[in-house]
């Protein structure tokens, strides 16, 4: 490998912990300040690396483009499906994958419980936008008025007498589930299942998945359901950690 592709991926490496200087980066590198300077430029060109208004260096829009497209390559549930079936193994319970298809959360993986109660879903049904776990977790991602479009449109039928059926309701519901990093379906679209779901993030941090353990209410009670939440989070932290996600230590919840 030549020599100027190594110095500019070790200038992408440092890139990588955090913007800095022209000066930063060069007195960390083993060769001279216009060596440091010229990479940066052709760098900068291909848009691999972009400048902020503090003249200090940050990674490029060239970087996360080739980055989604390498991790759509792999495939989500190809990613996801061996730590959910070390979740279902462990758990005994059915965990979902859900992921947004055009407007609609799709469920795009199953594993089925080891008790005899069967859950109504199946890889290819849609979750409903204002009562699934799974659903609240992908839309607490979006940008607040994208959120407040989507339940203004939405159909609230009251599944369960649970349900929410209001846009206003459903926003502060959006609101908990960002701040804890965590959803719960409390018996609001099926009377005899709860649920709780948290999300999957890609390298850029968003959120492009939702895994969710769902119990019938006979075997586990709500505290019995949400003390599955930390085998949960560890899931879905190791399966945002191989999307290239590094920010596991900032999870909020």
């Amino acid at each position: 490998m030549s020599q100027s592709l190594l110095r500019a991926l070790d200038l992408l490496d440092e890139l990588a912990a955090g913007p800095a200087s022209l000066d930063e980066l060069a007195s960390r590198a083993t060769v001279h300040k216009t060596t440091v300077m010229r990479l940066l430029h052709d760098l900068e060109e291909r848009r691999f690396v972009v400048r902020d208004e503090q003249q200090r260096y940050r990674l490029g829009r060239k970087l996360f483009a080739l980055s989604s497209l390498a991790l759509e390559q792999r495939g989500l549930r190809a990613v996801a499906h061996p730590h959910l079936a070390r979740l279902n193994e462990t758990t005994g319970h059915t965990v979902h994958l859900a992921a947004f298809e055009g407007p609609d959360v799709t469920y795009i993986d199953k594993l089925e419980s080891r008790h005899p109660v069967r859950m109504y879903s199946r890889i290819g049904l849609t979750a409903a936008l204002h009562a699934a776990a799974v659903s609240k977790v992908l839309l607490a991602d979006l940008p607040r008025e994208r959120r407040a479009s989507i339940a203004a449109g939405i159909e609230y039928t009251g599944f369960t007498e649970r349900t929410i059926t209001q846009a206003s309701a459903l926003l502060a519901e959006l609101d908990r589930v960002a701040a804890q990093g965590w959803a719960l379906d409390a018996s609001e679209h099926e009377e005899f299942v709860h649920c709780i779901a948290a999300p999957i993030r890609d390298a850029s941090g968003r959120v492009v998945a939702a895994a969710s353990c769902s119990v019938p209410v006979v075997l586990l009670d709500q505290t019995g359901l949400l003390g599955l939440l930390p085998e949960l989070l560890a899931c879905t932290d190791a399966i945002s950690d191989d999307l290239g996600w590094a920010g596991r230590a900032n999870r909020a919840g």
